[in-house]
């Protein structure tokens, strides 16, 4: 085959100019465009880099979209605990004002006026907002967090922020851990509120009353003897029978409870009455469970030695017997109801009828309408505190487990100081109609009842899930049990023994009150249609007071116990509250006997748990700069890959303008020459063609 001119020119400029011109076409493109590829068909490898690294980079734009959020919500948190601290330094300075002896009525009423104020301003700073989200709401941001009475109304969820695939970091801090937050750090300290003076100092000569002026009061040590605390009425000293005799209940750090009657005589030491109530709380020659002492004010208080319980109580009554006839050992302390409780009566009305009672804590609830006229003997069956339409308990129901609040959710057994099998609870008061009621739960492994008529009608407390029948008692629920409460104080008992009846009674005493566990554990009733409830409520084990059996209350729902210094758990508020009462109340000291409040600390232990309160939004504050330490850090960080990611995407995608530039010039050039060829083509006759 003859190769022509025209076959020549077909290949040099048909062929060339497509390709040359394609290739000029296509880095015009790039150059234009900036993309080394408009489609997935340009170029394969580079298409799917590219989309890989889009992926990774709108990934990273949201992780540090989330991390600057919670940055700003830990920032600001931050900043309003600042002010927190600082506001509590003010405070204690106030507080340790407050307690100096030279403060006047005039001086103290304007530090609680300031007190207050401060309060308000802490309530303000937990009610801080970011565009209308509140910061110490938990997870509920648009709730209000802390209500004008202090409770706290959002949730304990956490806020987290994306760092990266499966990796977060919490952002927020919850007013259910800043305010209502647990140390298992602290142990917990509970003192007596009655100041004990030495009767044998006040009382110098115990058979001549005109001598009783000539003595001085001075505060019980633990190195006087028990004559000196519970007093005498000659001046000999009889160590030959144990006429004092000491009712202590309480409960230990582990949850167990205890009732135990201890006898002494008159030479023995206070110390060793300290020593004998430490061996009731399980101290041992080795191993000591508490650390019990007398405070300077004559006040006996127990330290929990292990830390991170909120179970250790205490109450205890002095009995003494002037007459050696007996009256003051008895196994059940109803015996000692009618004794004198005021010593220097005792004296002067010629030891008459013989029986002295001392009293160690003072209580503002009243007993219950069980005969019992002398309030010092009443530990756990008080009455519920009552305001307005609402009873309250003052015991907080705490598992044994775990230290945490009990929830209507809550096994009954898992709080109660032992097996609940064969234990009676007795509710007795008035209902809402004011009409009196004596009602006793049997719990029963076989099926948990309540009866109100002594045992003629027996309820079953029904399970919830079916088969329907009475609820085994280690099964129990404090939901259970508050729906038995509603009933029997809206008077709305079953019409029959049966399932059927008994659920009608639930929804029909709903309609009338509301039985419920408190924020911090507490049993509380509730009347719907009335504001001053006629209802009344005690709630306690029915062999309360019984000394001749063995262990304590199975469970305890109100009680005439000692008084809180120190606990694991915090209750800002609260706390705060009842710090500025003592300052109102000019109380340095705990002392039922002063001011309207038997049971307020006084500023000296509020300033001990001010340190608490101090330690806590401490801890918090430290953790909410921890959080925002990592945010920071993980900031820089997707801040850094967002960066490196788009430069490799460049690196992958973008056309080098200068690579592209170079390359446009040798296609052209290239094309250039082409024509230079075919124009030579040109020149050749017809002839050359054929």
């Amino acid at each position: 085959m003859r190769i022509t001119s025209g076959m020549y020119y077909n290949n040099v400029y048909g062929v060339s100019n497509s390709q040359v011109g394609k290739e000029l076409f296509d880095v015009n493109k790039q150059i234009s465009s900036g993309d080394k590829i408009q489609y997935a068909k340009d170029g394969v490898s580079i298409f799917s880099e590219t989309m890989r690294l889009d992926n990774e980079i709108n990934i990273l734009g949201q992780v540090k979209e989330s991390t600057e959020s919670g940055l700003k919500v830990s920032k600001q948190t931050d900043t309003v605990l600042n002010d927190f601290q600082t506001t509590l330094d003010r405070f204690k300075t106030l507080l340790i004002q407050g307690s100096n002896a030279s403060q006047n009525d005039t001086s103290l009423d304007a530090i609680a006026v300031e007190l207050r104020g401060l309060e308000d301003h802490f309530r303000n700073l937990a009610n801080t907002s970011i565009n209308g989200k509140y910061l110490f709401s938990g997870s509920d941001v648009d709730t209000k967090p802390i209500s004008d009475d202090g409770l706290y109304h959002g949730n304990a969820e956490s806020m987290e922020a994306l760092l990266d695939s499966n990796v977060r970091q919490q952002y927020n801090l919850s007013g259910a851990n800043l305010f209502l937050g647990e140390d298992i750090t602290i142990k917990r300290n509970i003192t007596t509120n009655i100041q004990t003076i030495n009767l044998s100092k006040q009382y110098p000569d115990y058979e001549d009353l005109d001598t009783m002026l000539e003595g001085t009061e001075e505060f019980l040590t633990a190195e006087d003897s028990i004559r000196d605390m519970m007093g005498d009425i000659d001046n000999d000293v009889d160590t030959a029978n144990p006429k004092h005799f000491f009712y202590i209940s309480g409960t230990q750090s582990n949850g167990n409870s205890f009732r135990e009657k201890i006898a002494m005589s008159d030479e023995q030491s206070v110390g060793e009455l300290l020593e004998k109530i430490g061996e009731a709380f399980g101290n041992t020659p080795e191993v000591d469970i508490v650390n019990v002492t007398l405070n300077d004010r004559g006040e006996i208080q127990i330290e929990d030695k292990f830390q991170g319980s909120s179970k250790l109580d205490f109450h205890m009554v002095g009995a003494t017997d002037f007459s050696n006839s007996g009256l003051a050992d008895v196994n059940n302390i109803n015996a000692l109801d009618g004794a004198q409780t005021d010593f220097k009566r005792v004296i002067e009305d010629g030891y008459t009828p013989g029986l002295f009672v001392k009293e160690f804590v003072k209580s503002d609830y009243l007993p219950t309408d069980t005969g019992i006229t002398t309030d010092a003997l009443v530990y756990d069956r008080t009455q519920f505190e009552k305001d307005g339409s609402t009873l309250t308990g003052s015991i907080a129901q705490i598992n044994n487990e775990d230290n945490s609040f009990a929830t209507s959710s809550t096994k009954i057994s898992e709080v109660a100081a032992g097996p609940l099998d064969g234990e009676t609870l007795q509710l007795q008061g008035t209902n809402i109609n004011g009409a009196a009621y004596d009602v006793s739960i049997n719990f029963s492994s076989t099926g948990t009842t309540f009866s109100p008529d002594g045992g003629v009608t027996n309820y079953n407390i029904y399970t919830v899930d079916a088969p329907r029948v009475a609820v085994p008692a280690e099964e129990m629920s404090y939901q259970q049990l508050l729906d038995v409460v509603n009933m029997v104080v809206t008077d709305t008992l079953p019409a029959s023994t049966s399932e059927a009846d008994y659920d009608a009674a639930i929804k029909a005493s709903s309609y009338k009150g509301a039985s419920s566990l408190t924020y911090d554990g507490k049993l509380e009733f509730n009347e719907f249609n009335s504001t001053d409830t006629k209802a009344t409520l005690s709630m306690f084990d029915q062999t309360s007071g019984d000394f001749s059996a063995s262990g304590g209350s199975i469970i305890t729902f109100n009680s005439n116990n000692a008084l809180t210094i120190r606990d694991p758990k915090n209750d800002f508020f609260k706390t705060i509250n009842a710090m500025i009462e003592a300052v109102e109340e000019n109380k340095l000291y705990p002392n039922s006997y002063t001011g309207s409040q038997s049971r307020n600390l006084g500023m000296q232990n509020a300033i001990a748990m001010l340190d608490d309160l101090q330690t806590h939004v401490t801890k918090s504050h430290s953790e909410i700069g921890a959080y925002s330490n990592s945010l920071t850090r993980a900031l820089d960080r997707v801040t850094l890959l967002e960066v490196s990611t788009v430069a490799l995407r460049s690196s992958v995608v973008d056309t080098d303008l200068a690579e592209a530039s170079m390359q446009l010039a040798q296609l052209i050039l290239n094309y250039q020459a082409m024509f230079a060829s075919v124009s030579k083509i040109s020149q050749l006759s017809l002839v050359n063609y054929m």
